[in-house]
């Protein structure tokens, strides 16, 4: 499945829902799932992890959704397929970060 796949399926199923709820409180509840991807990870529980990235990941792409933002084509502007800041591959400007 392609990114822009996943993200129109999650607009398919929750779009209602997170209009309802709004960008704020949907913003809220990604917090919330990166917070629980931490403690996954913490106690590399790797199962649990899994778990929270997808839900990390769905979170992020309902807030796309709300705010008119296509995933793919911003990963594609800001990564295209190089470093966006030295613009090699591999990246040369590692000790900056």
């Amino acid at each position: 499945m392609e990114l822009r796949e996943f993200q129109e399926m999650i607009r398919e199923i929750y779009f209602h829902k997170d209009s309802k709820r709004g960008v704020e409180r949907t913003f809220l509840w990604f917090v919330e799932e990166v917070g629980e991807l931490s403690e996954a990870i913490r106690k590399n529980d790797r199962e649990a992890m899994e778990e929270e990235f997808a839900d990390v990941l769905a979170w992020l792409a309902s807030l796309a959704n709300l705010l008119g933002v296509d995933l793919e084509e911003a990963a594609k502007k800001k990564y295209p397929g190089v470093c966006p800041y030295c613009g090699k591959k591999p990246c040369e400007c590692e000790e900056k970060f």
